[in-house]
């Protein structure tokens, strides 16, 4: 059972990050944030922002079969992978710099999907 989990919450949070980066991507390429007509049809009109719901679809699609199939004390704590791999989209889209600190709690994180998937 603990490689399943472990692999479905993968895919997941992989769906989930993919998501967040279009998101991101989206927002990057667009005028600062407005309550106005012009921002809001821009952001829906973005094919980055169209990926965005299709990849959040997806992992919502996946994240049901998920909490069906496994107990939900071990599955939702699985959703803090997409911590993980949020930090190497950012490392790999973005360029952002990673200090250790957080290179420390990647780890923790881990581990504590591992004990929990046990």
């Amino acid at each position: 059972m603990m490689w399943k989990i472990l692999f479905y919450s993968l895919l997941q949070c992989l769906l989930l990050v993919g998501g967040q980066v279009m998101l991101k991507f989206a927002l990057m390429r667009l005028p600062a944030f407005e309550w106005t007509r012009a921002f809001w049809l821009s952001l829906i009109t973005s094919w980055q922002f169209a990926a965005c719901g299709l990849l959040f679809g997806a992992a919502s699609l996946l994240w049901m079969y998920i909490v069906k199939t496994f107990p939900f004390s071990m599955a939702y704590p699985m959703v803090s992978l997409s911590y993980v791999l949020g930090m190497f989209a950012a490392i790999a889209f973005f360029h952002e710099e990673v200090s250790a600190t957080r290179w420390v709690g990647v780890v923790f994180i881990v581990l504590g999907c591992i004990l929990i998937a046990k």
